[in-house]
C-alpha cells in the first residue's frame, strides 16, 4: 500500500505562500535542491491542486527545449514528462500534459483507490487547497514539511480553519545550511 505525503514549504507561522500567493521566501540553494532530490526519489507520482498543477504544466514542458537549462532542471523537466500526475480541482475540465489524471470528483475514492496500487508512494507538493481537501478527508499519512526561517504574518495555510487536532510522530529532521529545518511526520492514527 502506497502512502500519500505531503511535501510543503511552510514559514514558521505556518503559512505556505505569502498574501500574494508568493514563494520568493523559501531559501533555494544547492542544500535545497539536494534535499527536493531526495523527495523526489520517493514518488510514485506528484499529486498538485488545480494552481500548482498549471504552474509546473506551464514551465517544466519547456525546459526540456531549453538549451541553457541546468543538468537538474533537464533531468526534473524529464522525470515530470514522464511521471503519472494526478491533479485534483472540480473547476479545471481537462488536463493536456502528458501523463495525467484529473480528480473531479469522488476525492476520497479515488485517493484511496490509488492509495491500495503498488509502487512509490503519492507526494502532494506545495498546492494548499488541495492538502487542505485530503487532510479533512484524512488521508495523508506522512507529513514533509520544511520550516523556512521566515514569519509571514499572513498568507495561505493548509492548517487553519479545520477544527480538528492532527496528532503527529516525528520521524526525522534535519537543519540544513540556510536555516531551513527539514522534517518528516507520521500521523498518529
Amino acid at each position: 500500500m502506497r502512502k500519500l505525503v505531503l511535501f510543503m514549504h511552510v514559514s514558521l507561522d505556518g503559512y505556505a505562500s505569502d498574501l500574494n500567493g508568493g514563494l520568493d521566501w523559501i531559501p533555494y540553494n544547492e542544500e535545497m535542491e539536494k534535499y527536493a532530490e531526495e523527495v523526489v526519489s520517493e514518488v510514485g507520482s506528484p499529486v498538485y491542486g488545480r494552481n500548482t498543477y498549471q504552474l509546473m504544466e506551464s514551465y517544466w514542458p519547456a525546459v526540456l527545449n531549453d538549451p541553457n537549462a541546468s543538468k537538474h532542471d533537464l533531468d526534473h523537466a524529464t522525470w515530470l514528462q514522464d511521471v503519472k500526475k494526478i491533479v485534483i480541482s472540480s473547476t479545471l475540465n481537462k488536463a493536456e500534459w502528458k501523463n495525467t489524471m484529473l480528480i473531479k470528483d469522488r476525492i476520497a475514492e479515488e485517493i484511496a483507490a490509488l492509495k491500495q496500487q503498488p509502487g512509490k508512494d503519492l507526494v502532494i507538493f506545495g498546492s494548499p487547497g488541495a492538502a487542505k481537501t485530503l487532510l479533512q478527508f484524512g488521508l495523508i499519512d506522512e507529513f514533509l514539511l520544511t520550516l523556512c526561517p521566515v514569519v509571514l504574518g499572513g498568507g495561505k495555510s493548509v492548517f487553519d480553519g479545520g477544527g480538528e487536532k492532527i496528532k503527529l510522530n516525528l520521524r526525522s529532521s534535519r537543519t540544513l545550511g540556510s536555516g531551513i529545518i527539514a522534517t518528516r511526520y507520521e500521523l498518529v492514527k
